[in-house]
């Protein structure tokens, strides 16, 4: 099973990452559709797609807007759109606003709670819990046979989804800030090194991959991964187009 990280920035993206996307081609499935959901046309290996927001901040969602023309032509057949009713009545209301995209894509959408497991494809399970963070947002888990991988963005860690990514295999969870910013993390709702790094160790996770770092620190290392890494060793700081097998 592919994924690709198709945008690993948050708020706006910089000359090095998009903001946030995550694509598994081969089963037709993203998570967030960020600046870097320009990508998944190349990459998509099916003819319909299933899109998962986390929320409504523009960084997550303006993707949209660009997958208007794969849907137009017939290269793409059907996209379905899940979220919660109040982030779907944002993107409906405001990001496909006559005055902001006249031309409103074929979408189907669907309404997503903490209550409803959704069966994805090669026999997935997909759950989702709700998140802290201003405005809202869901956390992701997809459960198949042998392996397993938990999304978590826009919160502060930690938070109270623990239980909602135990044993996780691929734990892949947001880090806005380096500890010495820890101030901001929780002024903004977002998260820094050494919480996440602990969450990934107490829940069991497998593997961590870290995203929507702050776009204003571009650099290799924009949030102490060494430090992360005394923590939970099997750690990384996810890049643009980096494609890991779960």
């Amino acid at each position: 099973m592919r994924l690709i990280f198709l945008g690993t920035g948050g708020y706006h993206p910089n000359e090095r990452r998009h903001t946030a996307s995550l694509l598994f081609p081969d089963i037709g499935l993203a998570l967030d559709a960020g600046t870097g959901f320009f990508r998944v046309q190349e990459r998509l290996q099916t003819d319909t797609l299933d899109v998962f927001l986390t929320h409504a901040h523009l960084d997550h969602i303006c993707g949209l807007t660009f997958f208007l023309v794969p849907v137009l032509c017939g290269d793409v057949t059907g996209v379905r759109v899940h979220g919660t009713t109040r982030t779907l009545t944002a993107v409906r209301q405001h990001l496909f606003a006559e005055e902001l995209f006249p031309v409103v894509p074929p979408f189907d959408w669907c309404e997503l709670s903490a209550k409803i497991e959704v069966q994805v494809a090669a026999g997935g399970r997909l759950n989702c819990f709700d998140l802290e963070h201003p405005g809202g947002s869901l956390g992701y888990r997809i459960d198949w046979p042998h392996r397993s991988v938990a999304y978590i963005t826009d919160t502060t860690a930690p938070g109270n989804y623990l239980a909602f990514i135990r044993n996780v295999d691929v734990l892949i969870h947001e880090c806005y800030f380096p500890d010495d910013m820890l101030e901001w993390a929780h002024k903004t709702g977002h998260s820094s090194a050494t919480a996440v790094a602990k969450i990934a160790r107490d829940c069991g996770a497998k593997r961590l991959y870290l995203v929507h770092s702050d776009p204003q620190h571009p650099e290799d290392d924009p949030i102490d991964l060494k430090r992360i890494r005394r923590i939970f060793p099997d750690a990384g700081l996810a890049e643009d187009l980096q494609e890991i097998e779960l």
